[in-house]
């Protein structure tokens, strides 16, 4: 318990200085907080499943890695995005937002297409590495092309040290906090008997989501939506690309099929929960993301027993 508990306030005190930070590095790189978010933000709060995949996969054990990947991106759109919007209307760019909404949309049909033999091959993984250097590329351009129309401001160059610093800091912080949850919480949930798989899948899943978690609910807070909602996009298509793809280059997986379809299904899920045409997103969406979120949490148990 005094794990768990030393975890959520280093979170706190670390995702303020990753938030603020990230938002000095975005004014410094002269780029929209959206695609920062998306890009910087997403991939270091990411780091966790990364190091869990890829540890796992060199160990000769890649399923967890798939599992961990697959439960954190239905926490980050169910639980992490169903808390943040209620906090009230979250605003979005529709425009801005609709090439990762859809590529992020595609990715767990493409995942249950591939799996269907029971097994993520090497040749798969660099599938799934392909189309994220594809999308990596389209993000690169998009940042190249906003940089050539917005002017440097002098203020904001001369204080861009203590804005790295800030953010490596905050970033560190985090990441010593999601460990520390994942292991204090794995001894309580591992003491009051639950099943290993529920548990990589909900307890480990929100650990290591849980630097999306600070950075979403603190960006919102403090009235920055876009860093929310593009940090949570990033973090799934980093999951859902780079990770599995990683780990299923490194060691084939093979897929308990029964176990990670209530994952691919309620990510589905989730996202259509979150699509909008208008330029907010409504909080009772929130409650239904968060039961959403309930009910994936009870269909693993019960796939687990």
């Amino acid at each position: 318990m005094l794990m768990v508990v030393s975890a959520i306030l280093l979170a706190a005190i670390g995702g303020a200085s990753f938030l603020k930070g990230m938002l000095a590095v975005s004014s410094w790189l002269r780029l929209p907080k959206l695609l920062v978010a998306t890009t910087i933000a997403a991939f270091a709060t990411s780091g966790p499943e990364m190091a869990v995949s890829s540890l796992a996969a060199i160990a000769g054990k890649p399923g967890i890695g798939l599992g961990d990947a697959l439960g954190s991106n239905v926490v980050n759109l169910g639980l992490i995005l169903g808390i943040a919007l209620l906090f009230g209307p979250m605003a979005i760019c529709v425009a801005q937002c609709r090439r990762d909404f859809m590529l992020a949309l595609i990715v767990p049909p493409l995942t249950f297409i591939l799996a269907l033999d029971g097994m993520l091959s090497r040749v798969e993984g660099m599938l799934f590495l392909t189309l994220f250097t594809l999308w990596l590329i389209l993000v690169v351009k998009q940042a190249i092309g906003h940089r050539r129309h917005t002017p440097a401001d002098p203020a904001i160059q001369s204080g861009i040290a203590r804005a790295w610093i800030l953010l490596v800091v905050g970033m560190a912080a985090l990441l010593v906090a999601g460990k520390l949850f994942v292991s204090g919480a794995s001894s309580i949930a591992l003491a009051m008997g639950l099943h290993p798989y529920v548990i990589g899948a909900t307890v480990v899943a929100v650990g290591t989501s849980m630097p999306e978690l600070v950075t979403v609910v603190l960006a919102r807070w403090r009235g920055h939506d876009d860093v929310g909602l593009g940090t949570i996009l990033g973090s799934n298509l980093f999951n859902g690309l780079a990770v599995i793809g990683v780990a299923a280059t490194i060691h084939p997986i093979a897929v308990p099929f029964g176990e990670v379809a209530p994952a691919l299904a309620f990510g589905v899920i989730t996202l259509l929960l979150l699509f909008s045409r208008r330029s907010t997103i409504s909080p009772w969406r929130g409650a239904l993301l968060i039961a959403a979120y309930s009910a994936f949490v009870l269909f693993t148990a019960a796939g687990a027993l």
